[in-house]
């Protein structure tokens, strides 16, 4: 089962694709236009019941947009240093704990919007990633728990602006400018995907492989990333945790390759699906 967020007849709405071409309005259903809302004030058994239980009440081709595939999340974790490859190419020492950090929902995009390049930098970056959404929210949870907690998978983009984030040892400026991450195109539920599944991580800048690897080579999996942020802060329901990127970011190349107006990124994950936003120059 796949849930998105879009925009349909000019409305803001989420739904369950139905397989076969349509999308099953929940929104309508709930009385509410935000997935996250839905989660926290209906819970995630009742939407995946409302879902299972209706037919589709729209076509796919009928939704003019997508938003982001929770587009109101109460929180959004990002996890930073998370593979290997990219720690080493960002020559930073291995900790003991998850590096942390946090972005807001207005820095998100959907899949098909363009992602801005803001009038205040050049040196905007691609990072491909997988988020996980909750679905029961929580307080200490432990590892072994943590996969009863989450309702499903997406693509994520949590793109950079690299000088912004370099101004201190504090990297929001850089990781909050309006719509420059990317988030979708759908949610894959876990009734699809399980506890122990191993997915790909691929990126794409204008058809070309940038990065590659597989959810095992994260340093923190999942299950732990889960675990270290719902000790500091209670999960709630809608929350999003984006889990890191790999190796062949673009400021770490020689020479760097920096986002310009006009380049398509793409962000695949398997058996979640394969985000695509081009880049466009923040209007003066």
């Amino acid at each position: 089962m796949h849930l998105l967020s879009y925009i349909h007849a000019g409305r803001p709405g989420f739904g369950c694709l139905d397989g076969r071409g349509g999308v099953v309005d929940l929104s309508a259903r709930l009385g509410r236009a935000d997935l996250g809302q839905a989660l926290r004030q209906h819970g995630a058994d009742a939407v995946r019941d409302l879902a299972a239980r209706h037919g589709a009440d729209l076509a796919l081709a009928d939704v003019e947009a997508y938003r982001p595939a929770v587009a109101d999340p109460a929180h959004i974790f990002c996890a930073g240093l998370n593979y290997e490859e990219h720690r080493v190419e960002a020559r930073r020492e291995r900790t003991a704990m998850p590096t942390i950090f946090l972005r807001l929902p207005q820095s998100q995009a959907g899949h098909g919007q363009p992602l801005l390049l803001p009038q205040e930098s050049d040196s905007f970056d691609y990072e491909g990633e997988i988020a996980v959404v909750v679905g029961r929210g929580g307080r200490r949870i432990a590892p072994e728990r943590a996969f009863d907690h989450l309702l499903g998978f997406s693509a994520y983009n949590d793109g950079s602006i690299r000088d912004w984030q370099a101004h201190t040892t504090q990297w929001a400026p850089g990781k909050n400018f309006p719509q420059t991450g990317a988030f979708g195109p759908t949610l894959a539920l876990t009734d699809e995907i399980g506890e122990n599944d191993v997915l790909s991580l691929d990126t794409y800048l204008n058809g070309e492989r940038m990065q590659s690897a597989t959810t095992d080579m994260m340093i923190f999996p999942i299950a732990e990333l889960v675990s270290y942020v719902s000790r500091f802060t209670p999960l709630l329901p809608g929350d999003v945790i984006v889990t890191g990127t790999p190796g062949g970011v673009g400021f770490k190349r020689s020479p760097p390759v920096f986002l310009r107006d006009g380049d398509v990124v793409e962000v695949a994950v398997g058996k979640v699906g394969r985000l695509a936003n081009t880049v466009r120059r923040e209007a003066a």
